[in-house]
């Protein structure tokens, strides 16, 4: 390969043909590091503040709302508008290794930030993105010291190689995942107003703790709701993990539900396998964890294997829905509350009580809370088709 081609990425907007250039960080920039302050100075209302976590938290390229406040300090370092924040410790190199643009002027950077302004040449939208991805989020992670805690100062970011196109090509693309961007924080947005609404109608739709009565129902019911046993009503499965020895890869084997970390959007994702069968939950049960974090709960689309991080239930829709309800409300913290590890055993699991209704009652809830699961499905689903779509584009527009 040439070395105009290796310096040329694989797709690129009309007109552009010349190969990218090569210049180190440091000669196109100037740095500088935020002040210090920490979640305990953080106020209700005040001057807008940017904390180092929320650059691996949120992930953002552009951060054009800050809704986070503190009092502004005498030696505060307040933006102008254009910086570009990389945060300069963290848990892995991967954390430290992004950045994000400050769009806004008058917000105050605090410590752990290095802040570096680019140059006349180089769109900050494009510095931002290609720091955080490909060869120069590589580098950067290699550049990261420290085990327990890593760090990543200025010293090491005015190293890294940049690979540049002219400033005119650098804002096409900026201006390409800005746009991105824009419709994946839509998705976001509209998915966190359709969890949010779930969240306010199974607290009016289920009785509150103690009660029988919802304080929403469809037309035509009154009748107090029954209060019941969760193992009087279905049936419970405890999880028993197989020997290790016996986990695979092969998709051909038996899938392996662990926890919660094998249950994605309410359903079991497989990412474990055996070749060993223990208990096992049949498709169409619910799959509860119940060792930390206790009460999450997932339907399976598949015969699997019960770890014993869970237990399998043989419940329907209405049952699936009443566990969320009683996850998303705090019971299992209840139950488990002043335990030195949190779990729960198969009493905790059999003796939980869950409120019945009649069963035509349960059959309009289930379908409720169905169809309202559907559309946060979709925008989940369009919402992550966008993000792959950005990852496969990062990996063709840049060297």
């Amino acid at each position: 390969m040439s070395e105009k081609e290796k310096l040329t990425p694989k797709i690129r907007f009309k007109g552009y043909t010349d190969a990218w250039g090569q210049r180190k960080l440091g000669e196109v920039a100037e740095f500088s590091k935020g002040y210090g302050y920490s979640k305990s100075d953080l106020t209700d209302t005040g001057t807008p503040i940017i904390l180092y976590g929320r650059l691996y938290t949120k992930y953002e390229t552009i951060i054009e709302d800050v809704d986070t406040f503190a009092v502004q300090k005498e030696q505060s370092v307040i933006s102008r508008g254009g910086e570009i924040i990389v945060p300069s410790s963290g848990e892995t190199a991967e954390d430290i290794s992004r950045a994000s643009v400050v769009d806004k002027k008058g917000v105050i950077l605090g410590g752990d930030l290095n802040i570096v302004r680019a140059d006349s040449t180089i769109s900050p939208t494009f510095l931002a993105i290609t720091i955080s991805n490909g060869n120069q989020q590589k580098e950067m992670s290699k550049r990261a010291q420290g085990k327990s805690i890593v760090h990543l100062n200025n010293s090491d970011l005015k190293e890294v190689i940049l690979h540049l196109p002219s400033l005119k090509e650098q804002t096409s693309i900026s201006s390409f995942f800005r746009t991105l961007d824009y419709a994946i924080t839509l998705h976001q947005r509209k998915l966190e107003g359709l969890r949010e609404l779930k969240r306010g109608y199974l607290q009016l739709m289920f009785p509150q703790a103690g009660e029988l009565v919802p304080r929403v129902r469809f037309t035509g019911f009154c009748e107090e709701w029954t209060g019941k046993k969760l193992g009087d009503v279905v049936e419970i499965t405890m999880g028993q993990s197989p020997d290790s020895l016996y986990y695979t890869d092969n998709p051909n084997d038996h899938i392996l539900v662990q926890g919660n970390t094998d249950m994605k959007n309410g359903l079991v994702v497989p990412r474990v396998w055996t070749t060993q069968t223990t208990k096992t939950a049949n498709k169409g049960d619910v799959i509860i964890s119940v060792r930390a974090p206790v009460g999450d709960v997932g339907k399976t689309n598949y015969n699997v294997v019960l770890g014993r991080g869970v237990a399998g239930i043989k419940g329907n829709e209405f049952i699936y829905q009443s566990l969320l309800k009683m996850k998303l409300f705090g019971y299992w913290e209840r139950v488990t509350q002043g335990s030195t590890f949190e779990s729960i055993n198969s009493n905790d699991v059999k003796n939980a009580i869950i409120a019945i209704p009649s069963a035509s009652e349960q059959r309009l809830i289930s379908m409720y809370f169905h169809n309202m699961d559907s559309q946060i499905y979709e925008y989940q689903a369009k919402m992550d088709n966008l993000k792959h779509l950005k990852t496969a584009y990062l990996q063709q527009m840049f060297v």
